[in-house]
């Protein structure tokens, strides 16, 4: 069963996070809110494990809320 990778995994991470700030260039706080969801919706269904899934939520989620 796969587990959460939290190890960097990433190649050319600068890259892509560029990139990621690139695509919101000119977006407002909303419409970068939904770009944000559809993403993360998007990366979801390509990781497509409940598991692994669940993982990164609690990774996710700031300490000490739950």
């Amino acid at each position: 069963m796969p587990a959460l990778n939290t190890q960097p995994n990433l190649g050319d991470a600068d890259s892509f996070y560029e990139a990621l700030i690139t695509a919101h260039r000119d977006l407002s706080e909303e419409e970068s809110h939904a770009m944000n969801a559809r993403l993360i919706l998007l990366l979801a269904n390509h990781i497509g494990d409940r598991t692994v899934l669940d993982e990164a939520l609690a990774a996710a989620r700031p300490r000490g809320l739950g």
